[in-house]
């Protein structure tokens, strides 16, 4: 596997393939409290066989509690050493919470990880936009109204051929770029994922565990 092209912050999909691997190996390892599942990896299906070199990882089932009833935290509390500062998520059976999925696509114009999620009343119905910014911590919403590539935008799910809401990657490159050269030499490209998830996560509000990017 060449990794040239993650030099210049792209991917190509066998290092996609591998760093959704990778990501997948190294979250089913590390403590976070229950407060989110694990990522899974979902081999597309094509003629209705799964294919061995397409697919995307998923992060479904994450419940965040509506934005009435939402907790939230003093600058005085305590943050873990091992988990970026957050607004409170949980996995919870209650009425009053939105169900959130999160699907991380390799986006073949861009040559780079694409963020798709979505969000759902505890009845099923989907969550406009105007309603996920309601639930996103208030660091979220300074990300995406600041920085001028974390801008949402509503695009059919390459897999799944239904609308999702989209990070949009246009600049996804030139930051990786200048994430990347903080990373060593040695297997960058599966790095890539991880350290991708550590910015991206914060636009959507998505508790990251430091132990996630941070090389061990």
């Amino acid at each position: 596997m060449g990794g040239s092209s993650v030099c210049d912050g792209t991917l190509s999909l066998d290092e996609f393939n591998a760093s959704a691997k990778a990501l997948v190996t190294k979250w089913s390892g590390i403590d976070v409290d229950n407060a989110l599942p694990d990522w899974e990896w979902r081999p597309c299906r094509k003629m209705g066989v799964p294919s061995e070199t397409e697919g995307f990882v998923a992060l479904e089932g994450v419940y965040r509690i509506g934005a009435g009833s939402q907790s939230e935290e003093s600058d005085d509390d305590p943050v873990p050493d091992d988990v970026v500062e957050h607004d409170t998520w949980v996995q919870s059976s209650r009425d009053n919470v939105h169900l959130y999925d999160f699907h991380i696509v390799y986006s073949f114009s861009y040559k780079v990880p694409v963020l798709y999620f979505q969000g759902l009343q505890s009845g099923g119905q989907l969550l406009t936009l105007d309603e996920i910014k309601k639930d996103l911590p208030s660091h979220s919403l300074q990300l995406l109204n600041e920085s001028k590539w974390t801008f949402i935008t509503r695009e059919e799910h390459p897999h799944l051929s239904r609308p999702w809401f989209t990070l949009h990657p246009c600049g996804t490159s030139d930051w990786m770029k200048l994430l990347l050269h903080k990373l060593g030499d040695k297997d960058r490209s599966l790095q890539y994922l991880s350290a991708w998830l550590s910015v991206v996560g914060q636009a959507v509000g998505l508790k990251i565990p430091l132990k996630l990017y941070c090389n061990s």
